[in-house]
C-alpha cells in the first residue's frame, strides 16, 4: 500500500482519517476512540448533525424528501462512522422506528401502501442495529425482512406487484442490515442461511453480470458512488464482502478487475451522485475520493489475503 496514498487519506475529514486507521492501518480500538469521536464535533458529522431539527428530524420529513430527509441524513452519519452512542442520531432513530413501525412486523413511511417496504425496512434495521437502539420491534423487524426473501435468494421491494426475480438494490441493503442485527444481537441458524443464499446470488451474477448472458446488467453499478443511498453498485458489494472477510470464490475476480481498472494514481474516483437534495456535497464527481480510494483499498487488502489471487490478475 503506497505511503502517499496513506498520507492524502491522512489529510481528510476525520471519518476518513477514522476508517483509514482502523482499517488500512489496525490500529488498536482504545487508540481509535477519541478519533472517531472527533466525527460529530468537526468536519463532515459535525455539519450533517448542525441540520438536525428541534423535533430530531432532518429535512422536515422521516423517508423524503430525498436526500436530505432524516432516514438518509443517518444512513450517511452511519457510513461515515458517526459514534454509535450518539445522542442526536438516537433520539433520530426512535423517531424512524416509532413513527415507521407497522402492523406487518415491517417499516411503512407510505400511505399509499398497506405493507411495509422491504427496502426501506432493511436499511431502517441497519440504523437501529448501528445505534444500539434497544426495542422489542427490532425482533420483529428482523422477522419481517427474513420473510420476504425470495426464491433465488434475494429481495426486492417490488415482490407485491409480481417480481420474481430479486433486485440487486434491495438484496444488498437486506444484507448489510442482517449483518448489523448479527453484531447487535446474534446469528441464529434462519439468518446465517439467509444470508449465505443471498451471497449466492450475488455470486452467481459476478455481482454486476447476468447469469443467462454475462453481459453487464447495469452500466450504473460498475461505477461508485457515496453515499449509495439505496443503490446497489460493484464496490459497495466488495465492500460487503470484505466486511465479512468472506472466503475466496472465483466469481468475485471480474468485480476485484473492475475494481483495479479504476485506479489512477493510487486514488480512485467518485464517479457519480444520484440527484437530489443535498445539505452540501462531501467530494465532487469526477474527481479523486478519498472515502471510495478508502473503501477501495481495504477491498483490496481483504483480496490479498486470499490464496488464489494471481489467477484472478491473469484473467
Amino acid at each position: 500500500m503506497e505511503s502517499a496514498t496513506i498520507d492524502w487519506l491522512l489529510k481528510g475529514d476525520p471519518s476518513i482519517k477514522y476508517q483509514t486507521k482502523r482499517d488500512l492501518l489496525e490500529i488498536p480500538d482504545q487508540e481509535l476512540e477519541s478519533l472517531q469521536n472527533k466525527i460529530q464535533h468537526e468536519g463532515w458529522g459535525k455539519r450533517f448533525l448542525s441540520f438536525q431539527e428541534e423535533s430530531g428530524m432532518w429535512g422536515g420529513g422521516l423517508y423524503s424528501p430525498k436526500w436530505i430527509s432524516t432516514h438518509y441524513t443517518l444512513m450517511t452519519l452511519m457510513r461515515l462512522g458517526l459514534p454509535q452512542n450518539n445522542q442526536q442520531a438516537r433520539k433520530a432513530c426512535r423517531l424512524l422506528l416509532d413513527k415507521g413501525y407497522f402492523r406487518d412486523g415491517g417499516i411503512n413511511h407510505f400511505a399509499s401502501l398497506n405493507h411495509s417496504e422491504t427496502c426501506v425496512t432493511a436499511m431502517t434495521l441497519s440504523l437501529l442495529c448501528y445505534f444500539k437502539i434497544e426495542d422489542e420491534r427490532i425482533h420483529s423487524i428482523k422477522d419481517f425482512l427474513t420473510s420476504q426473501q425470495m426464491q433465488d435468494g434475494g429481495w426486492n421491494c417490488e415482490s407485491f406487484n409480481g417480481a420474481t426475480h430479486s433486485s440487486f438494490h434491495t438484496t444488498i441493503s437486506s444484507l448489510e442490515a442482517l449483518l448489523m442485527y448479527v453484531k447487535a444481537q446474534n446469528e441464529s441458524p434462519d439468518i446465517h442461511q439467509a444470508r449465505n443464499r443471498a451471497h449466492d446470488f450475488l455470486l452467481m451474477h459476478h455481482l454486476f453480470r447476468s447469469d443467462k448472458t454475462g453481459e453487464i446488467i447495469d452500466q450504473k453499478m460498475t461505477r461508485f458512488s457515496f453515499p449509495p443511498r439505496w443503490k446497489y453498485d460493484v464496490l459497495r458489494a466488495l465492500d460487503y464482502f470484505q466486511e465479512i472477510n468472506a472466503p475466496h470464490d472465483p466469481r468475485f475476480c471480474d468485480a476485484i478487475t473492475l475494481l483495479r481498472k479504476k485506479e489512477k494514481n493510487g486514488r480512485w474516483p467518485l464517479q457519480q451522485k444520484y440527484s437530489g437534495l443535498v445539505y452540501f456535497d462531501m467530494e465532487q464527481v469526477g474527481k479523486a475520493s478519498r472515502i471510495n480510494t478508502l473503501r477501495a483499498l481495504r477491498v483490496l487488502k481483504w483480496w490479498k489475503k486470499k490464496p488464489d489471487e494471481l489467477k484472478c490478475i491473469a484473467r
